[in-house]
């Protein structure tokens, strides 16, 4: 069930106590009324998810990132790998961050994001959480000093070496790389602030 599904039927639940009042009762129209309401709400809401989402697969098709929506959020995965033992942003992961950035400050400033960091298995549990936070907010501090976005709508969590987010299970080393990383993820989007421009075929990468 989508986050803001959960979050209609709590609302729901509220308006119906209030609806209803000292009466016990919510009086059909006003009912029907709400529902309504809360539909359009969440529609709208998903067309924002579905509109960010058409966009960063159009900007981001030249990048090693895999983008899908899921639950009412938006991952893109994976935008930054690391050095063993190590927390340097790559320049090479920098113009896809710049990429994000520009999307989401100019067409959704409201929008909510965490960054996942994420290591190998190589070490021990405490050690690679403290590393994967390090790797996330290397990334938070690019997005925000480099790219002009909010501190306020960037969190960041570390999953360290947990088994069920490596992409290659128990691979550490140069093998292990694409355990080392750092995703994005768009838990809200919120209001477009302006119509996305009309689909182009993506520019010939410049040299």
């Amino acid at each position: 069930m989508r986050s803001y599904q959960r979050f209609a039927y709590v609302s729901l639940a509220v308006l119906a106590v209030g609806l209803g009042g000292c009466q016990g009762y919510v009086k059909k129209a006003d009912f029907d009324a709400a529902i309504g309401e809360l539909r359009a709400n969440q529609q709208k809401q998903q067309q924002e998810i579905d509109s960010l989402t058409q966009q960063m697969q159009q900007h981001f098709a030249q990048y090693d990132a895999k983008i899908a929506e899921l639950n009412g959020r938006i991952r893109v995965d994976t935008v930054s790998h690391f050095a063993f033992n190590d927390a340097t942003l790559r320049d090479q992961d920098k113009p896809l961050l710049d990429d994000f950035a520009k999307i989401m400050s100019k067409n959704y400033p409201q929008a909510v994001i965490t960054v996942e960091g994420f290591t190998d298995p190589a070490g021990g549990a405490a050690f690679n959480r403290r590393l994967g936070r390090k790797r996330a907010d290397a990334v938070r501090d690019y997005l925000v000093n480099n790219g002009g976005m909010s501190a306020d709508q960037i969190r960041t969590v570390s999953y360290g070496k947990e088994a069920d987010r490596q992409v290659l299970k128990g691979k550490s080393g140069d093998a292990g790389e694409p355990n080392r990383r750092v995703s994005l993820v768009v838990d809200f989007a919120g209001a477009q602030t302006q119509a996305p421009a009309t689909s182009q075929s993506p520019a010939a990468p410049q040299g």
